[in-house]
């Protein structure tokens, strides 16, 4: 007969010390590596932008030396030479008139563009999605010429509508799409609620869908200010006029054949980079969920 009686309970093992470890949960060593390896990233990711303010901080000429000194004997001297001494300030007005232009327009046509494609069917419909489609498929380079002989004949060459009309034809086809994306799951029950409340197409969308849609709106207006704020190569075609030049051709009087001047340039990279930040700081708390909107559809 069996030793066991009735109603008693086998012997569980007595507990070693040791936690099971749960499924998904790191080691101590897989969580060091994996820390490691993201503080390294940061690093290479933040090491030139420390570098670029170092540099613009040092005193004139100071980025000669050959002695490796992280912070000695700060100066703002670069930086008042980049404001007085050259045409920084003109240029930076000129950038900040073309991207404010680019957004404004970049943003209004998009949205007005995205929401039709996505409520309407009118004749020309898969047209229009296919010119938004090929439009993104060419580079810059390939369209510099056409554009080039279409300003000229319009006489928009050193002109300000010139430059703002080549910046939204980057803008305007990514933009429209993404907005017709999110357009796409906004309810039509809120249109139809608006036509019911006697609005008008055009009032239903602007006072009900847009402000639905500020998130897609964000990301709009940030893309399409950092396409037109410090870009160089149809700048630099379009607006071959000293007084006419924005910051991406203006930058380049900082650098010779022989000689280039870091001071100068870092200090107006620095300067740069401010209204880009503050751009981004007034539109991030937007952009993820204006960038995954219409990526799934309720």
């Amino acid at each position: 007969m069996s030793s066991v009686t009735a109603g008693t309970r086998p012997a569980v093992p007595a507990p070693t010390g040791r936690r099971a470890r749960r499924r998904g949960e790191r080691g101590v060593s897989a969580s060091i590596l994996l820390h490691g390896t993201l503080l390294l990233a940061v690093g290479i990711s933040v090491f030139p932008i420390i570098w670029l303010v170092l540099t613009s901080l040092k005193p004139r000429d100071g980025w000669l030396s050959s002695e490796l000194e992280l912070f000695n004997q700060p100066s703002l001297d670069n930086y008042v030479r980049v404001l007085t001494g050259t045409q920084f300030p003109t240029w930076l007005l000129n950038s900040v008139i073309v991207a404010g232009l680019t957004t404004v327009l970049g943003v209004f046509l998009a949205s007005t563009t995205g929401y039709a494609i996505s409520r309407f069917r009118f004749p020309g419909y898969r047209g229009v999605m296919w010119m938004l489609l090929i439009t993104q498929m060419f580079p810059v380079a390939i369209l510099i010429v056409p554009l080039y002989n279409l300003m000229a004949g319009l006489g928009l060459l050193n002109q300000v509508p010139g430059l703002v009309i080549a910046y939204m034809t980057v803008a305007v086809p990514f933009c429209a799409w993404m907005m017709k994306s999110y357009f796409d799951s906004i309810p039509r029950e809120i249109d139809q609620a608006g036509l019911v409340d006697g609005l008008t197409p055009f009032g239903t969308f602007w006072r009900l869908i847009l402000p639905l849609a500020r998130p897609s709106l964000a990301v709009t207006a940030f893309y399409s200010f950092m396409t037109a704020w410090g870009e160089v190569a149809y700048a630099t075609v379009f607006m071959s006029q000293e007084e006419k030049r924005t910051l991406g051709v203006g930058l380049q009087q900082f650098v010779g054949q022989h000689w280039s001047d870091w001071g100068l340039l870092t200090a107006s990279a620095v300067l740069i980079a401010v209204p880009a930040a503050i751009v981004f700081l007034l539109v991030q708390r937007h952009l993820v969920t204006g960038l995954t909107a219409g990526a799934t559809k309720s």
